[in-house]
C-alpha cells in the first residue's frame, strides 16, 4: 500500500463507514480558486492595506507583501515536498503527526479547527455588517446583521453538501469578479505611468522604504492576508494526479496572490501619490471607512458606478471565503473522523462524496461562535471580525512554524527524499521567517485585533489553551477507541 493510499483507510470494525473524498473532482485550476477565495483579494485589499499604510510602513507596504511571500514560498518548498508522500484531507495535523508524533500532530488538528472556524465566524460578521447595510441602503429593508449572517450559513451548508465541484464553480465566478476589477485598476494606473507622482518604484520597494516607519506591522498584515493557501493540500485527496497538481497549485497559488498584492497595494499608493498616501490611508480610517481608501481611485478611474459595485464585490468575496474555510473545517472533521480521533460518524459522505455530517457539525460551530456576539448586541466588525481574524491568524502561523519543523524531522528520519535545499535548507529558513512573524504579530497583536490589551492578552492565551485541550481531548478518545477494541 503506497504512501498516498495509507492515510486515506480508517481502522478497526467501522472503517467502511469512512469512505474516501471524491478523486479526480479537482484540477490545478479549481484547486486555485479555493486558495484565491480564501485569500479573499478584496477583502484583504480593502481590509488590510488601509491599516498597513496608515500604522505601517507607508509607501513600503508592497515590499512588505514580497517579504511575506518570499516566507511563504520558503515554506511552500518543505510542504510540497511532504505532500508527494502525505495525502491526506487533514494535512497540517497529520504532517505535523508523520514528524513530530501523533501526539504533536493531534493537538495541532485541534489548533487547525480553531483557525479556520475562528476565520470563518470572524468574516460572517464583517460579511452581515455589509450586507445589512447594502439591503438597507438599495430597499429600505433595515434587518440586524446576524440575520443575514445565520441565513448565509444554510446557504453555505447547502453548497458544501453539493460536493467540491460545485463550490469550486461558485468561487471561480466571485472571485474572478473581485480579482478583475482589482487587476484592471492596478495594470490600467500601470501602464499609464502611475498616478501624481509617477510609479515611485523607489518609494514603495528600496531598503529604505521598506524599513520605514513601523515594518514590523506591515509584514505582520501581509502575512496575515497570505491566510489560506495550505487548501492546496486539503483537497489532494480530491484533486486529479495529486502528486502534480498539488504542488503545482501551490506554487501557482503564492506566486500569484504575492503579485497580485503587491502590484496592487503600489498602484494605489502611486494613485494618491507616496508622499500623500499614508495621510489618505489615516485621515479614511478616521471617518470609519477604511475601504474608501482602496474603493476611491477605482471610482476616480473607472466612474461612479465602482461606487456601488464594489460593496457587492466586498460582499461576494467575504461569501467565498466563507465558503472556502467551511470546507476546509468540514475536511479536517472528515479526516480526524477517519482516524479516529473523532466519532466514525464525521466520515459520513452523502451521495455527491461530500462530508454530510462533518458539514453540518462544521455549521453548527460557526453558529455558536457567532450567535454569543449577537445576543450580547456586540458591533461584528470592531468585536467578531477583529477578534477572531487576528486570533485565527497567530493560530496558522503556529501551524505553519510546527510544518516547517516536522518537514525537517520527517525526512531526516525517513530519508524518502534527499534533496538537501526541499527538504532542509528552505524548510529552515522558511520556519525562520515564520517565527519572526509570529514574533511581529505577538508584538503588535493589540494593533491587529483593534482592541484593548487585555482582549489581546486572553485572545493570544486561547492558542496554546486550545492545543493543550486538543491534547487531552486526544488522549482520553485513544483510551476510548482502545477499551473498545478490547
Amino acid at each position: 500500500m503506497d504512501s498516498q493510499t495509507v492515510s486515506r483507510h480508517a481502522t478497526g470494525p467501522d472503517a467502511p463507514t469512512a469512505g474516501t473524498l471524491k478523486p479526480n473532482a479537482l484540477g490545478v485550476l479549481g484547486i486555485l480558486f479555493f486558495v484565491l477565495s480564501a485569500q479573499a483579494p478584496l477583502t484583504g485589499i480593502a481590509g488590510a492595506a488601509p491599516i498597513a499604510v496608515a500604522l505601517g510602513n507607508g509607501p513600503g507596504v508592497p515590499a512588505a507583501y514580497l517579504v511575506a511571500g518570499l516566507v511563504i514560498l520558503l515554506f511552500s518548498v518543505g510542504f510540497v515536498a511532504m505532500g508527494r508522500h502525505v495525502v491526506d484531507a487533514g494535512a497540517f495535523y497529520t504532517y505535523i503527526g508523520k514528524g513530530l508524533g501523533r501526539t504533536t500532530g493531534t493537538g495541532s488538528a485541534g489548533l487547525a479547527l480553531f483557525a479556520y472556524c475562528t476565520i470563518q465566524a470572524a468574516m460572517y460578521g464583517l460579511y452581515g455588517a455589509i450586507v445589512s447595510g447594502l439591503v438597507a441602503t438599495h430597499t429600505g429593508l433595515d434587518l440586524p446583521w446576524w440575520v443575514w449572517t445565520l441565513a448565509t450559513m444554510a446557504v453555505v451548508q447547502a453548497l458544501g453538501a453539493a460536493g467540491v465541484e460545485m463550490g469550486a464553480k461558485v468561487l471561480a465566478v466571485f472571485v474572478l469578479a473581485e480579482f478583475s476589477i482589482l487587476s484592471v485598476f492596478a495594470l490600467v494606473t500601470l501602464f499609464k505611468g502611475g498616478g501624481p507622482e509617477g510609479l515611485g518604484l523607489a518609494d514603495s520597494f528600496s531598503p529604505s522604504a521598506a524599513l520605514d516607519g513601523a515594518p514590523g506591522v506591515a509584514v505582520m498584515f501581509a502575512v496575515a492576508s497570505m491566510f489560506g493557501f495550505e487548501a492546496t493540500a486539503i483537497y489532494g485527496e480530491e484533486a486529479r494526479e495529486p502528486r502534480k497538481t498539488v504542488p503545482r497549485a501551490t506554487y501557482l497559488a503564492v506566486a500569484v496572490v504575492t503579485g497580485f498584492f503587491a502590484l496592487v497595494s503600489w498602484m494605489l499608493i502611486s494613485s494618491y501619490g507616496a508622499s500623500k498616501a499614508t495621510a489618505a490611508a489615516g485621515k479614511a480610517l478616521e471617518g470609519g471607512d477604511g475601504a474608501g481608501f482602496v474603493f476611491a481611485p477605482i471610482a476616480a478611474d473607472f466612474g461612479g458606478w465602482v461606487g456601488d459595485v464594489l460593496p457587492v464585490l466586498l460582499a461576494t468575496s467575504l461569501f467565498a471565503g466563507i465558503l472556502t474555510f467551511h470546507n476546509s473545517a468540514n475536511r479536517y472533521l472528515f479526516s480526524l473522523g477517519r482516524d479516529r480521533l473523532l466519532p466514525l460518524r464525521l466520515c459520513r459522505l452523502n451521495r455527491r462524496h461530500a462530508p454530510w455530517t462533518a458539514g453540518c457539525v462544521q455549521t453548527v460551530l460557526a453558529v455558536l461562535l457567532v450567535v454569543p456576539f449577537a445576543l450580547a448586541g456586540k458591533d461584528p466588525v470592531l468585536t467578531l471580525f477583529s477578534w477572531f481574524s487576528g486570533v485565527a491568524v497567530l493560530a496558522m502561523m503556529l501551524l505553519y512554524l510546527l510544518t516547517s519543523v516536522s518537514v525537517v524531522v520527517f525526512f531526516r528520519r525517513t530519508r524518502l527524499d534527499t534533496r538537501p535545499w526541499n527538504t532542509l535548507i528552505a524548510p529552515a529558513l522558511g520556519a525562520l521567517g515564520i517565527a519572526g512573524a509570529i514574533w511581529l504579530i505577538l508584538a503588535n497583536f493589540t494593533t491587529l485585533i483593534g482592541g484593548e490589551r487585555s482582549t489581546a492578552l486572553w485572545l493570544t492565551l486561547s492558542v496554546p489553551v486550545v492545543m493543550a485541550l486538543s491534547l487531552l481531548a486526544a488522549r482520553v478518545r485513544g483510551r476510548t477507541v482502545a477499551a473498545a477494541d478490547g
